[in-house]
């Protein structure tokens, strides 16, 4: 993950900033700190561990609150003193009960995909009698692939005709059903990112006429 010989605790007087972030959404957590020994033990435990200046010692998020924040990945910076935390979080990371420590707002931006992606792997274990994802879910992917088909052709309709609003809204449903599609089929939209970046790189190396 982190060889943590290489980090420079020394400059930060035995401490580094660690920025914490949604490894799905990509918004910021939280801002801690921590000492070789937090560090050494989140490595070991796969959870974050930090040094609370306040405290005077180490703690695990979640040992009060049950709110964890489960360590996907760590990145040094390039002077190799901060830190940013990769974490799958479980529950809230502020200590005011809200997502993030730097305002209220939940993913904002196109973190809201990852959110709603997260809500769908919730719903596609509900009652199928209670809930729409439940039941396109239960009725597989060609009926989901005919939905995705209907909500394109309705956003496409809506672009060509309607306003503004309208044109949202039904780009927002063709999302909404592509995600379940993707769900279906046991991939993400990281996939789908994943093509694009290909694509992206692939045009760099493509000599411009």
């Amino acid at each position: 993950m982190i060889d943590p010989n290489t980090i420079d605790f020394a400059k930060g007087d035995g401490l580094v900033p660690v920025v914490v972030q949604d490894a799905a959404t990509l918004q910021v957590l939280t801002l801690a700190y921590m000492d070789r020994a937090a560090l050494d033990e989140t490595i070991q435990s796969g959870e974050a561990t930090f040094f609370s200046r306040s405290r005077g010692g180490r703690w695990r998020k979640g040992e009060t609150s049950g709110d964890r924040l489960h360590v996907v990945g760590i990145t040094a910076d390039c002077d190799s003193d901060a830190l940013v935390l990769s974490v799958n979080p479980v529950g809230d990371a502020c200590h005011l009960h809200r997502t993030s420590c730097f305002g209220a707002a939940d993913a904002p931006g196109l973190g809201r995909i990852a959110r709603l992606e997260r809500t769908i792997a919730e719903r596609a274990a509900a009652d199928p009698s209670e809930s729409w994802t439940a039941k396109l879910i239960a009725e597989g992917p060609k009926r989901i692939a005919q939905k995705v088909g209907e909500e394109g052709v309705e956003t496409a309709l809506a672009g060509v005709a309607g306003p503004d609003e309208e044109l949202a809204s039904e780009a927002a449903d063709l999302i909404y059903h592509l995600l379940v599609l993707l769900h279906a089929r046991n991939m993400v939209f990281q996939d789908v990112l994943d093509v694009l970046a290909s694509r992206a790189e692939a045009g760099k190396a493509t000599p411009r006429p």
